[in-house]
């Protein structure tokens, strides 16, 4: 098993007004950004993340408090190669997916698959993972596949690739803030199926009896981790770590970790 860098990692709520205060420190102290190898970050010495928390296994919070999952540890490598600290701050998604989480972070790093319309509001780095959709619903549910899930709860995650799947499929779906919470409903029984990302759902659901994944769907989504459109530079570092991991193999090693073997 390989051996990551370890680095002190901080998660931060910011919501409303907490989020402008952040972004007001940040640009507006008159200070020039620090440069790390050529690139400005908006905080002196410290590679700061946006992602939405919890979504697991890629980002979450553990027993000991500690951020962590397979994002977290590409997050690392990065901050490493930047020879910067990492901070994560804990924001939605929807903010993350519109753009509006640069003011405050340096990257968005949270599951992001990438799409044209994304595209016009960050730039993506490389792919690190293939990751399309599935339906999950409970034994007792009567949902055999997509068309038999017209009509019945179906919880996805708001903002996401699988609210607009489950939507052009004449879904009526019901919105979470995160798969955190969209998972819980599945297993309170509060919502017949769930449907969203193969990696988050089945690991949700892997140890859970009374549950079947009915349908998956290839849906060709693969994920990037987003910088500020234009920002050139930090994208060549982050394109760099992520092609380290890949030739050296840890890449891999980090999916398997995370997702299990064969991932």
């Amino acid at each position: 098993m390989m051996q990551l860098r370890s680095r002190a990692i901080t998660a931060l709520l910011v919501t409303g007004t907490a989020g402008l205060a952040l972004a007001g420190c940040a640009s507006g102290a008159g200070e020039e950004p620090a440069e790390e190898g050529g690139v400005s970050l908006v905080e002196p010495g410290t590679f700061t993340v946006c992602s939405d928390i919890p979504y697991e296994p890629f980002e979450f919070i553990d027993d000991n408090g500690d951020t962590v999952g397979f994002d977290i540890d590409i997050a690392n490598e990065i901050a490493a190669d930047l020879d910067a600290e990492l901070e994560v701050i804990v924001d939605s998604f929807e903010s993350i997916q519109s753009g509006l989480s640069f003011d405050k972070c340096d990257a968005a790093i949270s599951s992001i698959s990438i799409t044209e319309e994304r595209k016009g509001n960050m730039d993506f780095s490389e792919p690190y993972m293939d990751d399309d959709l599935t339906l999950i619903a409970s034994a007792d549910s009567g949902i055999t596949d997509l068309e038999s899930a017209v009509g019945k709860q179906v919880g996805v995650q708001s903002g996401t690739t699988g609210e607009a799947y489950a939507q052009e499929n004449g879904i009526s779906p019901i919105g979470f803030e995160n798969a955190g919470l969209q998972l819980e409903a599945l297993k309170a029984g509060t919502v017949d199926a769930v449907l969203g990302n193969v990696s988050v759902l089945a690991y949700g659901v892997k140890d859970e009896e009374g549950f079947e994944r009915v349908a998956d769907f290839e849906t060709g989504e693969k994920l990037g981790i987003a910088v500020e459109k234009g920002d050139t530079a930090l994208l060549e570092v982050v394109n760099g770590t992520l092609q380290r991991l890949t030739e050296s193999g840890e890449l891999d090693e980090l999916k398997a970790t995370w997702f299990g073997e064969g991932s």
